[in-house]
């Protein structure tokens, strides 16, 4: 059993480089003679994030090595397949945020998490990435986990949520179109995913738009292709059964509000759920009843909601549905779904701030605004981008426009005060002409913009930009294949913070506590005969939480999970008992 201290030194003197000791199976991988190394693990001390096993169980069961090697494949090597995953997956719980962060971690002490000398370099670990990425296997592979998720939790992928996340891009390898960045309220070069969440937040799949054609066009060219071929159709929602009962929810902001996209989902059975764009006047206040409303968080609240039916401009008749606060203020709500009673209409409404919950805790906690790698591809897509010119005209139009509104005004205000006199009259209205002449000329000029703004064409395709506006796409195969990984370790860290949340006076600390978890050392202690592998954790912070974890280690030891491609069942407890 060794200490920290002398493993360090160890690694220091491995003759094949720092913690490389494995020097028969690196030299039997460099020859062809090894497809990849097995786990061995040792007796070890002390050992760095080893509260990271503790999430192994979680991350097998959510599907990270379930049939990946029908989708993601390597060549032969030290490394395996189930490693790599495995250790981007713990990297991402441990919460570093780009592969080089592994730079500066002690290597062979992560490798003794997974029962190897030593992790990868980062220059390795790269190469296997973009190997893994490769003809767009990471789609394949996510869209065989988001099948397995949609399978498993039916009632979750009953009511899907839609939103766009702009990923900024502040490096200098293209000049992105440029988006604008809500949580910043600034234009800035980026590019859009479209995340599609269950109304808990936890995520399902993930579709990136180099220029983004908005909302309801990726709805339809892309989500919803994807949601019918992952999710199963329930016989009661079948095509022969009720016709105004949908096959499945969707939510979104007001971006996606067009009466004639919700005819068009409609046709298909889909039943829709957004804000009313135009409300108009507020609904009387005797319309509405108190209504007890179960949320995703399973707490029950008491909402005052009214119905009336609302036919749009194009004669579609919809649910509009209001609620209203203790102040007065009322949100309204359209939906398409015919059949639902009002409180789970206005539950799952309101929880589409779960979704902005998940963009926020990934962006902090995930890296999920982070570059997987820094290369840039040419377009394939006959993409159509806002016209150069036309931006331009757009841009002088609106200047013109807002000086000439601000002529008017000051021409509408000018009164003459004083007496009405030859030395008063006379500059008055001589600085009026002034006024009255320059909007003339204004007006004029804002006229010759209109008309050469209307015979510029607004949008073109990417070919035809001219050359110094031309940019290239970022790589996003290895992005996808990271994307899938932080998914499936949100998925993992929100299983275990649902178990934990049930011994925790405060609930909400339960991910805290999970984090702090994942930083704590712990002692390995490998048993071949007896065929398990305890992970014996150093206590936490106080008593409260090390009862907590007790009973999450108890929970997770009841799965009787077997490290992958040994027979050690996983052990977990705290410290000695």
């Amino acid at each position: 059993m060794t200490s920290k201290s002398e493993r360090s030194s160890a690694d220091r003197a491995a003759p094949m480089g720092m913690g490389a000791a494995d020097v028969e199976g690196r030299l039997a991988a460099s020859v062809g003679e090894l497809a990849a190394v097995a786990p061995d693990f040792s007796p070890a001390l002390d050992v760095p994030n080893g509260g990271l096993l503790c999430a192994l169980p979680a991350l097998l069961v959510v599907g990270l090595l379930a049939g990946v090697e029908r989708h993601l494949a390597l060549p032969k090597g030290y490394y395996g397949l189930d490693s790599l995953l495995l250790l981007l997956a713990v990297m991402a719980l441990a919460r570093l945020e780009t592969i080089e962060s592994l730079r500066y971690s002690a290597p062979g002490e992560w490798g003794k998490l997974l029962g190897l000398d030593r992790v990868p370099e980062v220059r390795t670990l790269r190469a296997k990435i973009q190997l893994l990425a490769q003809e767009d296997r990471p789609a394949q592979w996510n869209a065989a986990l988001c099948e397995r998720w949609m399978a498993a939790a039916p009632e979750q992928a009953g009511v899907l949520y839609i939103d766009g996340h702009v990923r900024v891009y502040n490096g200098s390898q293209t000049q992105l179109p440029r988006h604008y960045v809500a949580r910043q309220r600034l234009c800035q070069r980026a590019t859009t995913d479209y995340w599609v969440n269950a109304m808990d937040g936890q995520p399902f799949f993930v579709v990136n738009q180099v220029v983004d054609p908005g909302l309801i066009e990726v709805i339809e060219r892309e989500i919803v292709p994807r949601i019918e071929q992952s999710l199963p159709v329930p016989a009661d929602r079948q095509p022969h059964a009720d016709p105004l009962r949908h096959r499945f929810t969707l939510v979104f902001d007001r971006e996606g509000y067009s009466p004639a996209f919700l005819d068009r989902m409609k046709a298909q059975r889909i039943a829709c759920l957004t804000y009313h764009k135009f409300p108009g006047e507020d609904w009387l206040q005797e319309e509405f009843a108190p209504y007890r409303v179960r949320l995703a968080s399973g707490e029950t609240v008491t909402m005052d909601l009214a119905e009336r039916g609302t036919c749009l401009s194009n004669g579609l008749w919809v649910r509009e549905l209001r609620k209203r606060t203790e102040r007065g203020h009322q949100t309204a709500i359209l939906c398409t779904d015919y059949r639902s009673e009002a409180a789970p209409l206005a539950a799952a409404m309101f929880a589409r701030w779960s979704q902005e919950n998940f963009f926020k805790y990934a962006r902090e906690h995930f890296g999920l605004d982070r570059l997987a790698d820094y290369r840039t591809e040419e377009i394939s897509d006959p993409l159509r981008v806002v016209n150069p010119d036309y931006r331009q005209l757009d841009g002088q139009v609106r200047s013109a426009t807002g000086k000439l509104t601000r002529r008017l005004a000051n021409f509408a205000a000018m009164t003459l005060e004083e007496p009405i006199e030859p030395k008063h009259v006379e500059p008055f209205v001589r600085r009026k002409a002034a006024l009255q002449e320059e909007i003339e000329t204004l007006q004029h000029a804002l006229a010759t913009l209109k008309a050469s703004r209307k015979e510029t064409p607004r949008h073109i395709s990417v070919d035809e930009l001219p050359e110094e506006a031309r940019f290239r796409q970022l790589s996003t195969q290895s992005k996808h294949l990271l994307d899938t990984i932080k998914m499936i370790a949100y998925r993992a860290e929100t299983a275990m913070a649902n178990s934990l949340r049930e011994h925790l006076k405060r609930p909400d600390e339960a991910r805290r506590l999970l984090r702090a978890l994942y930083t704590t050392e712990a002692d390995l202690l490998p048993d071949p005969d007896a065929g398990t592998l305890t992970v014996r954790l150093h206590h936490g912070a106080n008593a409260v939480t090390d009862q907590a974890i007790e009973k999450l280690c108890a929970e997770l030891n009841a799965t009787e999970t077997v490290f992958p491609r040994t027979n050690l069942r996983l052990v977990l407890q705290l410290g000695s008992t």
